[in-house]
């Protein structure tokens, strides 16, 4: 009788990453198709570093303002103190701009004012063709 001797197989201890290598590779094409489109909204200069205040040599601002029932104003209205329509105030600014295409332009919300009312006045300033939009702030804010 032939003994039969069994050889037993060695396990392999190699992990298979080519399937992982892929699912990477899928997501970072993803990733990378999509990621360009997330980004969207008003385009606004921020600053680099704390704000500084004007030059007081420079020409007065042009303040667009919206107050915290969401009507808005003009500085440079004849009654500043009166609410614009949305298309008078752009053609005031575009009028304003033309006269000096150099003059600052910033937004002044109330605090209270809903943030959809601040972006939506930013976008008129911008369809106005407005290049840079500052904002106002409290100086009194940031001194606690």
């Amino acid at each position: 009788m032939m003994t039969v001797t069994r050889r037993r197989r060695k396990q392999v201890s190699e992990i298979n990453v080519v399937p992982y290598i892929d699912v990477m590779l899928v997501l970072l094409i993803i990733f990378m198709v999509t990621a360009p489109l997330i980004t969207q909204g008003v385009k606004v200069d921020l600053p680099k570093a704390s704000a500084e205040p004007l030059d007081p040599e420079s020409k007065p601002p042009i303040v667009a303002s919206v107050d915290k029932d969401g009507n808005y104003y003009l500085s440079t209205n004849n009654d500043p103190n009166a609410a614009m329509d949305v298309v008078d105030l752009a053609v005031a600014v575009q009028a304003e701009l033309q006269v000096s295409p150099d003059r600052p332009v910033v937004v002044k919300g109330d605090g209270s004012v809903q943030y959809n009312q601040v972006v939506q006045l930013m976008v008129l300033l911008q369809r106005a063709g407005v290049p840079q939009v500052g904002l106002m702030t409290d100086n009194s804010a940031g001194d606690q």
